[in-house]
């Protein structure tokens, strides 16, 4: 029963009984609310735009959404002395100074 029940996670209206039309007619869905945990849709009649309906859509787990953290730069170790300018690579002149 579970795994039937699987397939309709992610359901979406494609037509609905329109009570003013009085016949079944296509749906538009409509983002009505925002919320920190769903977000909630209305589904209007194309025909009349009677509301006729609105589903909730469950948001994710938010640290699934976060990005992970990006490490720290390792800092020089004071009493270190740094290399000097010439030993840090060749610059934009190929390591050359001066004209």
């Amino acid at each position: 029963m579970v795994a039937v029940m699987r397939q309709f996670d992610k359901f979406q209206a494609t037509e609905l009984f329109c009570p003013k039309c009085q016949i079944s007619r296509p749906v538009r869905e409509r983002l009505l609310l925002v919320l920190p945990h769903a977000e909630l849709y209305e589904y209007r009649c194309a025909t009349c735009a009677s509301s006729l309906g609105q589903r909730e859509v469950k948001a994710p787990p938010l640290t699934a959404a976060l990005p992970r953290p990006v490490p720290p730069v390792p800092r020089p170790q004071p009493g270190r002395p740094r290399p000097p300018y010439g030993m840090l690579g060749p610059g934009p002149q190929g390591g050359r100074r001066g004209p």
